[in-house]
């Protein structure tokens, strides 16, 4: 059942199915499988293998919440055929929790109340609707002093509040309910107070269809509501639900005249409240008169229709209706919340995929005030040569000192970048570099320093760099951010590097895997120099975790660097299936053996070495220019040296261009000599920038002066439908954009891609 659903969800083959479970059961890592389980796998990627190892949790929870429930309901003596049936159907967690809610053990309740006091029968006798007297009457022969039941009132109303239980127990009616009430209901948004002036103005009297709604306005209102300034709820057309369950409750009684069968009409209805039936809420467009005029038009017994139908009321609005839109808005603030957490992954993955600036010397600047701006100068290594403090800003205003200190830096250590994070005091730094280096060859870069400060102030900055203060340890971090912004931005909580939207009122477990899954995704995509990887890059290698990686540095700085791939079994703890999962992922530059820089894994060693000779290519040749892979018969060769077509395609590829960073595709920094001041800005400008977020509603592109600038997702491009920005663009992206409006007071800049 399980391989069933995934296949039909993921658009896969049955088979690959039952090998991806397989192979993750055996201990596999999603990356090892997509790179190196191609050919049994049938190039199952990476993502489609998360997708597939996350569904496959998802459905094995269900399943052992299905054996449970069952269980409950067995040992209680009231499992039939039709709830056994009903139950292993079941598509969802939300299902089973709606047929399970009558036999879950329940807090004390009106309805418990009333059984105790013996008046089960008086309730069932009104749902069968088959009395041809007064309720009052027959409500006589339940009233007890024993019991508390001192009037035919009492006893009636303990009856009702049994039967509005009952109504609001039955699984169909719940899901029914549940989905018209998600299709044609209303979200009402206003203020708690109207005089607070706050961000969210634009939600103090705001009314939208809640299937309609867009997702960050869902997050917007959520953490309003959280803030204490915004107050929502859920308005559903009452009227239509209240009619729709008298219609499955009430029984037609001209029917039974029409048919004469009294009692099949009887058992129909007691079906309906077990099992359900069709029913007009599941049309989006039902016409609501002429479904209130069916249900007048019908005749039903007169001596229970008023109390059954008060009934009803009673168990929609204190029972169901409470619980279905709080289910509802949670449904909704999920939903939102995965979204959220899709265009963060993408983002992050695309500032990971940042184009290294390698062989550079840097100065790293860390803008501030009154502390001054903390300097640290680098080599292309990212090792630090020397750090300082400056203080050309308010209230120091010693700009002349702070030029002769960088332009001697410049001249000392041959800098050839200067990269200034975009912190406090960024825009009047920038504009004294920009005069430091003129008549230099130096650049400036504007560097995103969103999260350095927490790296600079946490253990593992204290560990790399003890004999450096906090400051210091910041501008180091902005500097090899520019370097190699990969290895700098895994030692910081993925959340606090600035690409996302509404990240900290999200569900952080959640959250943390998929930005970690991204994070461990891009560094084994990339590869690790294994004499140079530091312990926050080593960790997310594949197969590695927090020990081994610790491990691993151990091992070279007692025994020096790594010779080989082969050294790794001999590190504390890392035995031969971590090695397998972990070995092609890892670079050894120096190896004595030359396909230790591919990631050609050693388990295909033998098989490349095969071609090489078959080819005639000497191994220590390979990367040369000189050599062409261009004419091979993949299928003629595989054949013969016994390997898969996939698995062949994929060694010579790495064989072409052997140690390849596949981030040197990505867009380089954009190196400034100049400044520009959102005073400088003109309607009409056609500027340069580079795309620093993307959000629902559009992106922030980066034009150099401080402060980004918004594109909306009606800017992006002419004469299309935008689904999501991220249709159109990634972070990091270099774009040309016009300036469309300046608001300079409220650092609002409006751009369009449209030119």
């Amino acid at each position: 059942m399980i391989i069933e659903t995934l296949s039909k969800e993921l658009n896969i083959k049955k088979w690959q199915s039952e090998v991806a479970i397989s192979l993750i059961e055996q201990g596999n890592t999603i990356p090892f499988i997509s790179r190196y389980r191609k050919e049994i796998t049938g190039s199952l990627d990476d993502e489609t293998l998360r997708k597939f190892s996350e569904r496959l949790n998802y459905l094995r929870n269900l399943e052992e919440k299905k054996k449970q429930v069952l269980l409950s309901i067995s040992e209680q003596g009231k499992l039939s055929p039709e709830i056994k049936k009903d139950i292993e159907e079941s598509k969802t967690l939300v299902r089973v929790d709606d047929i399970y809610r009558p036999f879950r053990p329940k807090r004390r309740t009106r309805a418990t109340i009333a059984k105790e006091k013996g008046l089960e029968g008086l309730a069932q006798t009104m749902l069968s609707q088959e009395i041809e007297d007064d309720l009052e009457k027959i409500a006589k022969k339940y009233l007890s002093k024993e019991l508390n039941v001192n009037t035919v009132q009492e006893a009636i109303e303990g009856a009702q509040d049994i039967l509005a239980e009952i109504i609001s127990e039955n699984p169909d009616f719940r899901e029914s309910i549940r989905r018209y009430t998600y299709f044609n209901s209303n979200i009402e948004v206003k203020a708690k107070d109207e005089n607070v002036s706050s961000q969210y103005e634009m939600y103090y009297s705001y009314v939208e269809k809640i299937s309609q709604i867009k997702n960050h306005r869902i997050l917007a209102i959520n953490r309003g509501v959280k803030e204490k300034i915004l107050k929502s709820k859920i308005v559903p057309p009452i009227d239509k639900i209240i009619t729709y369950l008298n219609q499955r409750v009430l029984i037609d009684k001209s029917k039974n005249k029409k048919n004469g069968n009294k009692k099949n009409e009887n058992k129909k209805n007691e079906n309906s409240l077990k099992t359900g039936v069709n029913t007009v809420l599941n049309s989006k467009n039902s016409n609501n008169n002429s479904i209130t005029n069916e249900f007048n038009n019908k005749e039903y017994n007169p001596f229970t229709k008023n109390y059954i139908t008060k009934s009803v009321l009673d168990s929609y609005k204190r029972l169901i209706a409470p619980s279905i839109e709080r289910e509802i808005m949670s449904h909704l603030i999920e939903k939102a919340e995965d979204k959220s957490i899709e265009v963060f992954s993408v983002n992050l993955e695309a500032l990971l995929l940042e184009s290294p600036i390698l062989n550079k010397v840097v100065l790293g600047w860390d803008p501030g005030f009154r502390t001054g701006c903390k300097i640290a100068v680098i080599n292309e290594f990212g090792e630090v040569l020397k750090t300082t403090v400056v203080f050309p800003t308010e209230p120091n205003n010693k700009v002349l000192e702070t030029k002769k200190i960088v332009l001697d830096l410049i001249k000392e250590f041959n800098i050839d970048i200067i990269a200034l994070g975009n912190g406090t005091a960024s825009r009047e730094s920038e504009q004294i570099i920009v005069d430091i280096i003129k008549g230099t060859d130096v650049k400036y870069a504007i560097v995103n320093e969103a999260g350095a400060s927490v790296y600079s102030a946490s253990k593992l900055a204290t560990f790399e760099f003890p004999d450096f203060d906090v400051g210091e340890r910041s501008a180091i971090s902005i500097a090899r951010r520019l370097q190699d912004p990969l290895a700098e931005l895994v030692k910081i909580d993925p959340k606090s590097i600035g690409v996302g939207q509404y990240q900290h009122d999200m569900n952080q477990k959640k959250l943390n895997n998929s930005l970690k899954s991204v994070v461990e995704k891009v560094v084994n995509n990339v590869g690790v120099d294994l004499n140079t990887a530091s312990f926050s890059l080593l960790t997310y290698v594949s197969g590695l975790n927090e020990g081994l990686a610790k491990n691993i540095v151990k091992y070279r700085l007692e025994n020096g660097v790594f010779t080989n791939r082969a050294d790794l079994l001999n590190v504390n703890k890392l035995g031969s299936k971590t090695y397998e999962q972990c070995v092609g992922f890892l670079k050894v530059y120096n190896s004595d053996n030359s396909l230790d820089i591919t990631t050609i894994h050693p388990e295909s060693y033998n098989v490349t070495k095969k071609l090489l000779k078959k080819l005639e290519i000497n191994i220590n040749d390979i990367g040369s220019n000189n050599l062409s892979f261009d004419e091979i018969n993949f299928e003629k060769l595989s054949a013969e040296l016994d390997v898969g077509e996939i698995t062949l395609k994929d060694i010579v590829n790495e064989l072409k261009k052997p140690g390849r960073d596949p981030r040197e595709e990505m867009h380089q920094p954009i190196l400034r000599n100049d400044t520009l001041s959102i005073e400088d800005l003109e309607e009409g400008m056609i500027l340069q920038g580079t795309v620093r977020n993307v959000v629902d509603f559009g992106a922030f592109v980066d034009i150099g002066v401080h402060q980004d600038g918004l594109v909306h997702i009606s800017q992006l491009v002419e004469n299309k439908f935008v689904k999501h920005p991220l249709d159109i663009v990634n972070v990091e992206d270099i774009v040309n954009v016009k300036v469309l409006d300046v608001d300079s007071e409220k650092k609002r800049i409006q751009l369009s891609m449209i030119i």
